[in-house]
């Protein structure tokens, strides 16, 4: 009898739990970014949130949690309810960085993790501050090589692309530049404006408006074509640094064991919204990529990345500060 009743508890449970998955999504979601408002990041969250909410009748709230190198938002939505009600905005120089930068990560970029969407991807421009006197990347290279260790380089944080891209960049440039960490493109952005910090390699929604005004000079475009929006600028092959490239992208992620019927509704919606013209054209002007992968091939690429910036991350020796 005992027995009996277990299975109907069970059977129970599992019967509320399709009836739910089948009414999602039925209040808010919440988009958990590990990044403070502003750059790359978050700009791809406030791209997708507003269409999203149209698509599922549903408010959808973003909620900034910088911090810790982006650990204190996914170790937040990685011991969230599994529901599909809180969700994270991923950032791949946390994503694939921290698993080798980082001997007790208190999250599993696999096991914690499920995938619905990649969003967006954009290349990352080489931006100086206009003191300093170099008007193309071979003339930098000169002169951070006849200044070494006078030079200051932001990064979004600790683990973060503009991070581990930069010292990539010191490594092929045998150049020797001092990194000091911010919490998100917003903080750095402006010790880069004053000059207290003088270069910045990051993505174009942190520096386009800067660059377009002169305020900062845009030195390289650090993937294979020149951005649209900066169609002056080359890119670091035509520079005559053919070696270093770097891209960053934003995805999509749920909480693990998220019921899979929410992952398709989830991941369908956000199909149907990064399609929309003002979306596109939207990311066109904060010089953004819109590149949507379902959750299969985001989870391709992540396994396939993971090795990959292993290896770069252990060869240049980097540490987190």
């Amino acid at each position: 009898m005992m027995y009996i009743k277990k299975i109907l508890v069970v059977c129970c449970c599992l019967f509320f739990s399709f009836c739910r998955a089948q009414s999602f999504p039925d209040h808010p979601i919440t988009l958990v970014v590990p990044n403070p408002p502003g750059g790359f990041v978050d700009t791809s969250a406030r791209l997708l949130s507003e269409p999203l909410a149209r698509m599922i009748n549903q408010p959808v709230v973003i909620d900034n949690r910088p911090g810790a190198s982006g650990n204190t938002a996914y170790q937040f939505v990685a011991r969230a309810k599994p529901d599909g009600y809180t969700l994270l905005i991923s950032y791949s120089g946390y994503h694939i960085g921290n698993p080798s930068l980082m001997d007790k990560l208190p999250w599993d970029p696999i096991k914690d993790f499920k995938p619905v969407a990649l969003l967006t991807t954009s290349t990352n421009l080489i931006a100086v501050h206009p003191s300093i006197p170099a008007t193309n990347l071979k003339d930098f290279i000169a002169y951070a090589k006849a200044n070494p260790g006078k030079l200051n380089y932001a990064s979004q944080g600790n683990g973060s692309v503009s991070h581990i891209g930069t010292e990539i960049f010191k490594q092929i440039a045998n150049i020797d530049l001092v990194h000091v960490p911010y919490k998100g493109s917003g903080a750095a952005i402006q010790d880069v404006l004053t000059g207290q910090v003088q270069v910045f390699i990051t993505t174009p929604p942190s520096v386009m408006q800067h660059i377009q005004a002169n305020k900062l000079k845009a030195l390289a475009v650090t993937g294979e074509n020149r951005h649209p929006m900066l169609a002056n600028v080359p890119t670091t092959s035509e520079a005559g640094v053919p070696t270093f490239q770097l891209q960053s992208w934003v995805a999509l992620y749920a909480p693990a064991n998220t019921p899979d019927s929410v992952v398709i509704k989830l991941t369908e919606s956000v199909k149907k919204s990064l399609e929309l013209l003002e979306v596109k054209q939207r990311a066109d002007t904060a010089g953004v990529e819109i590149t949507y992968l379902n959750p299969t091939a985001l989870d391709s690429l992540v396994r396939k990345e993971l090795p990959y910036w292993n290896k770069i991350i252990k060869s240049a020796n980097i540490h987190l500060d």
